[in-house]
């Protein structure tokens, strides 16, 4: 395994500079997505996906290891648990796909999609599986996995109906989280039961009643997590992903410190 961070982390720098800074830090990969001054172009790399890649490929210090690709502007708009998007999405990834294989991201992750309407969570469930089966298959094709994030505010909130869609869309992988089902006071045990989609990870201190929380203020045993990953077979990316946002009140935290934190950890399980 090794250990990426989100360019989303920080919220001021620029993407030139929080892959400096990530550098610096000694970081072995870089998170991309389309927030805050870090963010990418999304015109533009809808409009010229394979030379948009590789210009971000040649600029960056550290290899691309993820893209997060949000459809719309909101996790809300075109989301996946609602019908009438599928075929603009699907056109839309293949882009992002290519994109992802002009940078070196081996991986792609996007929402599950929320409440629509009157839907129920089983609804919601149905319209996700059927949005996701043809996005899943375009990544086969173009050799890049496609992961899910399970996440608060979805609908998609607990183990066992994340398992459900697993199970329900074949080739389809996490990017697993545990603090988005540990701040609902699921214990890491339910979690791991996960673990068996694992396609990239999300690492951050939580606790139940919150999303994120200094390392030694939370109950997710790392060295555990790891080992578990280490004992299922992945050898992809874990990326720290302490962050500075309104969302869950999650801008108490100094994100620098808690990163290196969660660095430390991490090299030191490694190399134990």
């Amino acid at each position: 395994m090794k250990l990426s961070i989100t360019s989303w982390s920080f919220p001021l720098l620029t993407l030139d500079e929080v892959g400096a800074v990530a550098r610096a830090i000694g970081m072995e990969g870089l998170d991309i997505g389309y927030f805050y001054r870090s963010a990418l172009d999304k015109v533009r790399l809808l409009a010229e996906p394979e030379a948009y890649g590789r210009e971000i490929a040649a600029r960056l210090p550290l290899p691309v290891s993820n893209l997060y690709h949000l459809f719309g502007s909101s996790p809300a708009e075109r989301n996946l648990a609602l019908p009438d998007h599928r075929a603009e999405n699907l056109a839309d990834f293949r882009k992002v796909l290519a994109f992802c294989k002009a940078a070196g991201a081996l991986t792609v992750f996007i929402l599950p999609g929320i409440i629509n309407g009157a839907q129920t969570r089983a609804q919601a469930l149905n319209e996700t599986a059927e949005s996701l089966k043809p996005l899943v298959e375009a990544g086969q094709e173009a050799g890049i996995d496609v992961c899910v994030e399970p996440h608060v505010h979805s609908y998609l909130e607990t183990p066992s109906l994340t398992a459900e869609m697993c199970t329900r869309v074949p080739g389809v992988k996490l990017a697993l989280d545990y603090a988005h089902f540990a701040v609902s006071g699921y214990r890491q045990e339910e979690i791991d039961v996960l673990i068996p989609w694992l396609g990239h990870a999300h690492l951050r201190q939580a606790r139940p009643g919150a999303l994120q929380a200094k390392m030694e203020q939370g109950t997710l045993n790392f060295p555990a997590m790891f080992a578990a990953f280490r004992q299922s077979g992945f050898a992809g990316y874990v990326a720290s992903e302490y962050v500075h946002q309104d969302y869950f009140d999650t801008v108490h935290d100094d994100v620098m410190s808690e990163t290196i934190k969660m660095r430390d950890l991490f090299f030191a399980w490694r190399k134990a």
